[in-house]
């Protein structure tokens, strides 16, 4: 069992080959929206876990995982900011309540 820490670049490429498989290492970084350089020196330090393998040809270079028995630990975060709108909820329960018609 191989325990990758949740939040890091390793968890993002992992995940990413377990959906999309055969990929190119320039389709992995345009997909991580990192450099070439940067997703290369990740791979190296999954290689040497055995984690995935580069098989490379004479015009691509593609990466399979090759242990399937991963575990993911650690606290998830939320990546992007949720931005809450009470205005508009306000105002809808004010034009809901002059809206309101009485019958006697």
């Amino acid at each position: 069992m191989i325990n990758i820490k949740i939040g890091t670049m390793e968890e993002r490429i992992i995940k990413l080959l377990q959906k999309e498989y055969p990929i190119t290492m320039n389709e992995m970084a345009k997909k991580l929206g990192i450099s070439l350089e940067k997703l290369k020196m990740e791979i190296i330090k999954l290689q040497k876990k055995g984690v995935v393998d580069v098989d490379v040809l004479p015009d691509k270079t593609f990466v399979r995982l090759i242990r399937f028995d991963i575990r993911f630990f650690g606290e998830r975060n939320q990546y992007k900011f949720i931005k809450k709108k009470r205005g508009k909820i306000r105002k809808e329960k004010e034009e809901e309540k002059k809206d309101d018609i009485m019958y006697a």
